[in-house]
């Protein structure tokens, strides 16, 4: 009877399993994807463009152990023929990258079951049949359960305005022809500070204080020649002492000259000097503003990306530059990071990804998807006051595959220059970051640079916020002061690590580190 319970219970525990998923495309012309959701209950991956879903097929996510983190990501780097470094050089054919420590889709067996190492598994052909139709910066979203995108709408979500719209592309055009005639501006400033400089040179203060110096020297011979004058007793002492006197009175009147010469020639060379100097710094200064126009007018014709945590009480926003990286992926500007209002900030508010699918008549057609406990959609919108000179500068040409996330979670390690956001539910194990390593963190002169002392890998450029505190100063993240139920603890610190709902993430633990 015992053997025939056992039998019996691993039967119904069969006839549980949802129905495997079939690799199949929806019956009608695809459109570009815009989203990816993974459902790791599911064990499948949907995309879906702007008309709904397009393409579907099982996958197999990570082992117990190696779980597929649940969260927020997108993608930041593909390679066709991608050879794992972590792994013995296992196969990844149609790798599609979501983060930099080693979690992408890819082609790879599927044994009806999870069986990766954290990765998402797909089928050979489904994964090169998506690979050339997806771009860098697409949503892929890794759910616990099995969500789908429903059509959403709320006063907060972004309305365009058509005219600005209409006219971002020209505008872009100007400002960037600006940006370059006042590159060239500042380099000219540049060659004539230089060349004025090397004018001056010629009369500096040094050889103003050497003629000085012979000046002095002359002036004292002329007195001694008088001193001795005075103390001559003879008449041929006295002629004798006179002619010295009349020889150190000509060199002095000499050196006088020369030096009252060179003060008359040297201040008008050093006054140019400093003038071309004050103008390059001038041409230096309007060649930033000018480039910094230039730069968020082409970001304006780009989708826009908000995130909203309740764990830090701050809103953020994300464009890609498109600018390629050495080492792959593409660069992405990070420079709105703003306080925000959420109304009962300790009150669990859930996450959420609201996104804009395509244009209608009223500007954008949203639709949203949830993935954790909370609000439902519409609350979630409803506590969030976003500031308005944020949407004054995002919501005019906010275009489809633009989104807003709300999340109870703060942005991951994993956000850094060249991701979209990454937001890791802590809620759901998290064993695929165990064995890999910190996303490295070069420095590009262009581009973010980490913060070598908050140790979390962020990256931030010049704060356009006057109220920063600097002109360039860099977010504070990974404060270890910050509040435990929310803040994620000193990045690299297993000792700060507490692995529990809106606390730190496991993968910290690790003893590799």
């Amino acid at each position: 009877m015992v053997t025939f319970a056992s039998l019996s219970g691993g039967v119904a525990a069969k006839q549980q399993r949802p129905a495997a998923t079939v690799e199949a495309t929806a019956p009608r012309n695809a459109g570009e994807p815009i989203m990816a959701i993974v459902s790791i209950k599911a064990q499948k991956v949907t995309f879906y463009d702007a008309d709904g879903w397009i393409y579907r097929a099982p996958v197999s996510s990570g082992v117990k152990g190696r779980e597929t983190p649940a969260g927020i990501f997108a993608l930041v780097e593909k390679d066709k023929d991608h050879h794992s470094t972590m792994y013995d050089d296992a196969w990844m054919p149609n790798m599609q990258r979501i983060t930099w420590n080693g979690i992408a889709l890819h082609g790879g067996p599927l044994p009806g079951y999870a069986a990766s190492h954290g990765c998402v598994r797909m089928p050979y052909d489904f994964a090169e049949k998506l690979f050339d139709k997806t771009r860098i910066g697409m949503r892929v979203i890794i759910a616990p359960n099995d969500p789908e995108p429903v059509d959403f709408t709320h006063p907060a979500l972004f309305v365009p305005n058509a005219q600005a719209i209409a006219a971002a592309p020209a505008r872009a055009e100007k400002l960037t022809r600006e940006a370059a005639d006042a590159a060239k501006a500042a380099d000219d400033a540049k060659k004539a500070s230089a060349a004025a400089a090397k004018e001056a040179a010629l009369s500096t203060p040094a050889s103003l204080r050497k003629l000085e110096q012979v000046k002095i020297r002359a002036d004292a011979a002329v007195a001694l020649a008088d001193k001795s004058l005075a103390k001559a007793k003879t008449d041929q002492a006295k002629a004798r002492a006179e002619d010295l006197k009349q020889k150190a009175v000509a060199k002095a009147a000499e050196a006088t000259t020369q030096f009252e010469a060179a003060q008359g020639d040297a201040k008008p060379k050093l006054d140019a000097a400093a003038a071309a100097k004050e103008a390059f710094k001038a041409a230096e200064t309007k060649k930033a503003d000018a480039q910094q126009a230039a730069t968020e007018a082409k970001l304006a014709l780009e989708p826009v990306s908000v995130y909203i945590s309740r764990a830090t009480q701050k809103l953020y926003v994300r464009r890609n530059t498109h600018k390629p990286w050495a080492d792959g992926g593409e660069v992405f500007d990070s420079s709105i990071e703003v306080p925000v209002t959420i109304r009962d900030p300790d009150k669990p508010i859930g996450t959420h990804i609201y996104t804009a699918m395509a244009r209608n008549d009223s500007g954008l057609r949203w639709t949203q998807v949830t993935i954790d406990d909370g609000d439902n959609a519409k609350d979630a919108l409803d506590r969030v006051t976003i500031p308005q000179d944020v949407l004054d500068r995002i919501a005019p040409t906010a275009v489809p595959r633009s989104s807003i996330i709300i999340s109870d979670e703060p942005l991951s390690a994993e956000t850094n220059y060249r991701t979209e956001f990454v937001a890791v539910l802590s809620n759901q194990p998290q064993g695929g970051f165990i064995t890999r390593k910190p996303t490295p963190r070069p420095v590009d002169e262009d581009y973010p640079v980490a913060s070598s002392d908050d140790g979390f890998g962020f990256f931030s450029q010049r704060s356009w916020n006057p109220q920063s505190g600097t002109q360039y100063g860099y977010p504070q993240y990974g404060n270890p002061q910050a509040p435990a139920q929310y803040g994620n603890p000193y990045y690299g610190n297993p000792q700060a690590a507490n692995p529990r709902r809106r606390g730190g993430q496991q993968y910290w633990q690790s003893q590799d580190w």
